[in-house]
């Protein structure tokens, strides 16, 4: 399947109608402060696994770093 993911075009294999959780899993992000936008839409954490990825959706996943 090819997204583009964080501007970048990617090739990911994962099976049909994977969701935005195997995405961040099949790439191993372990950020616990995660934003993710899916097509321009934000999803919140809680519909990680049942939003599904299509061919050619522009996914963002941009992890925020706190400190001071």
């Amino acid at each position: 399947m090819k997204i583009l993911l964080n501007n970048r075009e990617e090739f990911l294999e994962l099976g049909l109608n994977p969701s935005i959780e195997d995405v961040i899993d099949y790439k191993n992000y372990k950020f616990k402060m995660l934003v993710v936008r899916l097509n321009g839409e934000l999803i919140k954490k809680e519909y990680y696994a049942s939003t599904v990825v299509a061919e050619g959706d522009d996914l963002k996943i941009i992890h925020l770093v706190s400190g001071g």
